[in-house]
């Protein structure tokens, strides 16, 4: 049986990298006790996929991997034994089971939103209202957004603008706040950073990535013409 575990990653945790959270989930399972399908071979290891590595120092509500089971408890049952074993800054908030021909999650992220704001202590180099109206200017009145990627051709420039499917200005603690909704996955991954360093660049603002806080809110796959949450392809245990 295929198993999608939704997880939110916050605090301390940030910090800890792609690799050691893997590392650490592997161990996270084994104590949960939950019935973990191995691979076969000399080195047996637990059959894990993640749906996305997340970069260090962001904060999410979003992420997820796949495992395959022999057997499970409850959805209820998986999730109270999981995160009895978690440390602080690691939460599990789902554990679904998937129909067998479901792909797995790393092939079928389609998109991301974020929150990205300035952390405690930083002094927004311009107000709520000044940045509205360079927001305004940049993402709706400009046709196109140009980057240069690096890729193994060499360098090539590419138009974000059709790749940010949501960009908006919001408050958070009354400072400016910024949210985005933008294609994921292996094929068009658009980085929120980026786009925030363009918007500040077209500003004449210096981008200061110590100063912002870039939370990933969900991860998504698309489903006919709308994009939904990873987990919304599986069913809870009962």
């Amino acid at each position: 049986m295929k198993i999608r575990i939704k997880f939110r990653k916050y605090g301390a945790l940030k910090f800890i990298g792609h690799l050691d959270m893997m590392r650490y989930f592997q161990k996270a399972l084994r104590r949960a006790e939950i019935d973990v399908k191995y691979s076969e071979g000399f080195h047996p290891h637990i059959i894990m996929s993640f749906a996305a590595p997340l970069g260090v120092g962001i904060t999410s509500d979003g992420e997820y991997f796949d495992i395959e089971v022999l057997s499970t408890k409850s959805t209820e049952e998986s999730l109270k034994n999981l995160n009895a074993v978690m440390v602080e800054g690691v939460e599990v908030t789902s554990y679904v089971a998937l129909p067998d021909q479901t792909q797995k999650a790393m092939s079928i992220v389609a998109a991301a939103d974020y929150e990205v704001y300035f952390k405690d202590g930083y002094q927004t180099p311009k107000s709520s209202e000044e940045f509205a109206e360079i927001f305004h200017h940049f993402f709706v009145e400009q046709e196109a957004i140009l980057v240069t990627k690096e890729t193994k051709r060499g360098e090539k420039e590419i138009d974000l603008k059709p790749l940010i499917y949501e960009f908006a200005m919001r408050k958070k603690n009354g400072q400016p706040s910024f949210y985005l909704k933008v294609s994921a996955g292996s094929v068009d991954n658009v980085k929120p950073e980026i786009v925030l360093q363009k918007l500040f660049q077209f500003a004449g603002l210096e981008y200061s990535p110590s100063a912002m806080q870039i939370h990933k809110i969900e991860t998504y796959a698309k489903n006919e013409r709308e994009y939904i949450p990873l987990d919304a392809l599986g069913e809870i245990i009962v």
